[in-house]
């Protein structure tokens, strides 16, 4: 029923932080245990309620209850529905809005890696994929709107049209590795953003990737905590943007669909977050 349907979903980490796998306590405390016995009947009497109304403070009430230090909820998914908590990337705990600027919506979260000589793999930065709602249903809707959540899921065209279209979307890097440099950055998109532009554009596009590289300047300092914006305008604009300060903007479909293919192509920087994006963005037809 899509009454029941939570708009935007993360995925979340299987085990809570601590918690051995596959184990099981030996002895409850009586306490605990009348406390689990009380808020077994309770959920009985409350089933109908809570059936109607996912959101019902008696869900919220015995989950605060028996996980009082938990701030996700039990179900293992996140809903942005009001909009108004910060999402956590649960591998290096960077926070991301859940809304930038008045229309962008966060769609998901992740994390990006990178190999030194192949013995270690560091925590660079976390990503967060925005997208504008209304933009999405304009564009998508026609083609997609009557195909179902499962029927989207993994669906190779409305991925590709979701990145090829008109459409409003910003990826916001939060610097997590300490020692990161300007110059590490502008050489990492040298090689990841000049492999998808001769993937979808041939090799002579030279220019146009030293026309987006070259905005990373050398005196631009990426300290812990430091938040790069890589924003996609109406009219295939990018936007590059450095703890709030524009640095760049270059009209070039063709690098808008590069930058974004880093994060929710075929090869993503990190998978969980591509499949995030294509569910959540998939929420906007069904509404």
């Amino acid at each position: 029923m899509r009454s029941l349907r939570f708009p935007f979903l993360f995925s979340q980490p299987t085990n809570l932080p601590g918690t051995p796998r596959n184990t099981t306590p030996r002895r409850f405390s009586a306490t605990f245990a009348a406390a689990a016995a009380a808020v077994g009947v309770a959920a009985v009497a409350g089933v109908a309620v809570v059936s109607q109304n996912p959101k019902h403070p008696f869900l919220q009430n015995a989950a605060n209850f028996l996980f009082p230090n938990h701030s996700s909820p039990l179900w293992g998914s996140l809903s942005l529905a009001d909009g108004s908590a910060p999402v956590v990337e649960p591998k290096s705990g960077v926070s991301f809005p859940p809304v930038l600027g008045n229309s962008l919506r966060l769609l998901g979260v992740g994390l990006r890696k990178k190999s030194i000589l192949g013995l270690k793999n560091i925590d660079v930065y976390a990503f967060g994929v925005y997208a504008n709602g209304d933009d999405v249903k304009k564009f998508l809707s026609e083609k997609y709107g009557n195909l179902s959540a499962s029927e989207l899921k993994d669906n190779k065209d409305f991925n590709n049209d979701l990145m090829e279209a008109d459409i409003c979307m910003t990826v916001r890097l939060q610097i997590v590795y300490r020692k990161l440099s300007i110059r590490a950055i502008r050489s990492t998109y040298e090689e990841s953003v000049g492999s998808r532009l001769q993937k979808f554009g041939g090799s002579d596009n030279k220019e146009l990737l030293q026309r987006f590289t070259c905005q990373f300047k050398d005196e631009y300092k990426v300290p812990r905590g430091s938040v790069i914006d890589l924003s996609k305008e109406r009219g295939h604009i990018l936007k590059t943007i450095i703890d709030g300060k524009e640095v760049g903007s270059i009209q070039s479909k063709l690098l808008c669909r590069s930058i974004l293919d880093l994060y929710i192509g075929e090869d993503p920087f990190d998978r969980r977050t591509k499949e995030d994006v294509e569910v959540n963005a998939a929420s906007f037809l069904l509404k």
